[in-house]
């Protein structure tokens, strides 16, 4: 008998010993498999996001770069504060301030002012900017290869040279093109002067008229659009987010925009040849992710994104009776109607 309880001592040990090797998914069992892409377990992060004001692409930059950090680590794994200016640069730089304290693992900030407010607060909280046209010369770091400000990230050189092609190939007739862009904004103006150089280029005349503040948009747009026959608006932050003012004006006198973003496009330009918003957010967030994975900025690159997104607005094409050839229309990323 008393051989006949330890046997049945042993057995059911033994079966116990195998239902908690079963449980723990041990050796190969397939219940050990590597957690599925994206799933980092309980990493949470606390990420910043500045912008100076609120338009469709940097949106759509902040909605490409919110879902790539969410698809690496998680929904509801990283925290985003984001934070407008309204157009205040003094605001912004409050904004700066406070998110420079050390309560963030990131902060990501939106085209050139933000980006540079954020960068003079010297935090020790890494930095990724998102769509700077001229990064060095904004002073956000001395090398695209090597940042050396804690602060790195993507770069959106306007294709004037594209964006002029264009515009010839749709008016023949445009001669003098004018150049619309706040004195404020270190990116606006380096890309005016890229523009300027294009348009002497190609035997073009430049008209240049620069704004302080979004008062005096309407105004210059109106006495502009008297004397050109297309006005060019690069990546400036003020225009752009006043720049139905300028489709007020060149509607009156019938000449187009020509945009730097798909978002004046929507609005009424005629045209764009940009980046594309969306995909520019995440290829910033995967820069972040490198950061908050480990990896130290100064080792991050910053890099530059082509742009060659054609976008066309038909129904100014319409309104001022330009016709827009079929394989013009086949290679463009959208066409408004």
């Amino acid at each position: 008998m008393k051989t006949f309880k330890k046997l049945t001592a042993a057995l059911s040990l033994l079966a116990l010993t195998l239902s908690l090797t079963a449980c723990g998914g041990g050796g190969g069992d397939s219940s050990s498999a590597a957690a599925p892409a994206g799933d980092q377990g309980d990493k949470h992060y606390k990420v910043g996001i500045i912008q100076l004001v609120e338009n469709g692409a940097f949106d759509d930059m902040k909605k490409g770069f919110k879902a790539e950090m969410e698809k690496e680590y998680g929904a509801g794994n990283v925290e985003f504060v984001e934070k407008s200016a309204q157009g205040d640069a003094s605001n912004m730089n409050t904004i700066a301030q406070e998110m420079a304290d050390g309560s963030y693992d990131l902060v990501a900030t939106i085209a050139t002012p933000a980006s540079q407010a954020y960068v003079n607060q010297k935090s020790d909280t890494p930095q990724v900017f998102i769509a700077v046209s001229q990064p060095v010369k904004a002073g956000l770091l001395a090398s695209m290869e090597k940042p050396d400000k804690n602060a790195t990230g993507t770069q959106n050189p306007i294709p004037v040279e594209g964006i002029f092609n264009l515009a010839k190939e749709l008016k023949p007739e445009i001669e003098t093109v004018g150049i619309l862009y706040s004195a404020n904004e270190v990116n606006s103006n380096a890309t005016a002067k890229d523009a300027k150089a294009q348009l002497e280029k190609m035997g073009l005349k430049a008209v240049e008229r620069t704004v302080s503040n979004s008062s005096e948009v309407k105004q210059t747009a109106d006495s502009m659009a008297a004397e050109v026959d297309a006005i060019f608006v690069p990546n400036d932050s003020l225009i752009q987010d006043a720049i139905a003012l300028v489709v007020d004006a060149t509607t009156a006198h019938k000449i187009p925009i020509l945009g730097s973003s798909k978002v004046m496009v929507d609005a009424g330009a005629l045209l764009s040849v940009a980046i594309d918003d969306v995909d520019t957010g995440a290829q910033s967030a995967r820069l972040a992710i490198e950061i908050l994975n480990g990896k130290a900025v100064a080792d991050v690159p910053a890099i530059a994104i082509a742009g060659d997104m054609v976008d066309i607005n038909m129904a100014t094409a319409e309104k001022l009776g330009i016709t827009v050839p079929q394989d013009v229309q086949d290679k463009a990323h959208s066409l408004v109607k």
